[in-house]
């Protein structure tokens, strides 16, 4: 059965998320992380794509990307980069073969209703595997940079994040106290249903813009925007 077109908008964000092959350990050891940031930071800019939030968790990573101007910079992006980790870690090993599921997945996403709220169900999946505590805690997320505590030199800030406040400092915490806010559940189930059946992230009104755009159905509507915190 031939699998479904994927759906890729330029300049626009996409919700990704790649496995490791049979759910197995992609990053074992700190140099394992920022290989693949390295490589990410390389190819985003090469191909003048823009990384508004990642999470790379022990078996898969998330992402937030926006392709530019070319949709086939997503595509190329997953690719170079995964390529280059399958290689390190199948040198580092001493093995051969896959290291990731044969396809990533991905969700174009509304920026208004869903962007801050995709990059926030990113940010806390260290929370949800009980990792951490706090999202901001874990190492290998966008959430610390976002909120100040360290220094990054890896994403693009979105222009929802940037609208919370013209002043940094202000930022920063406004971002911090959305991430800790209430969340409902429909919003999770929303965004999660999305990715894994690569679907889109968004409103009604968004979803049949696409579909007119593209001039095909797409099922598996989502329930509107997610309610505010």
């Amino acid at each position: 059965m031939p699998r479904s077109a994927r759906i890729v908008m330029t300049d626009h964000p996409h919700h990704v998320i790649q496995r490791g092959h049979n759910r197995q350990v992609i990053f074992a050891d700190e140099v394992d992380y920022r290989f693949y940031l390295d490589n990410l930071k390389e190819w985003k800019e090469k191909l003048k794509c823009k990384l508004y939030a990642y999470c790379l968790m022990t078996n898969h990573v998330h992402l937030v990307i926006d392709p530019g101007g070319d949709e086939q910079n997503l595509g190329l992006l997953m690719k170079r980069v995964a390529g280059r980790q399958t290689r390190y870690v199948n040198k580092m090993e001493k093995r051969s073969g896959t290291l990731w599921e044969g396809r990533y997945k991905s969700s174009p996403i509304s920026t208004n209703d869903y962007l801050l709220a995709c990059c926030r169900y990113v940010e806390l999946n260290p929370v949800r595997a009980r990792m951490v505590v706090q999202p901001e805690d874990y190492r290998w997320s966008s959430c610390s940079a976002k909120v100040g505590l360290i220094e990054q030199g890896i994403l693009d800030y979105d222009p929802l994040y940037l609208e919370l406040s013209k002043n940094e400092k202000e930022r920063q915490q406004k971002y911090c106290d959305y991430v800790h806010g209430m969340i409902t559940e429909e919003e999770t189930d929303q965004i999660r249903r999305a990715i894994h059946r690569g679907q889109l992230t968004g409103t009604g009104k968004f979803i049949k813009e696409v579909e007119e755009k593209h001039g095909k159905r797409v099922e598996f509507r989502g329930q509107g925007r997610p309610r505010k915190t």
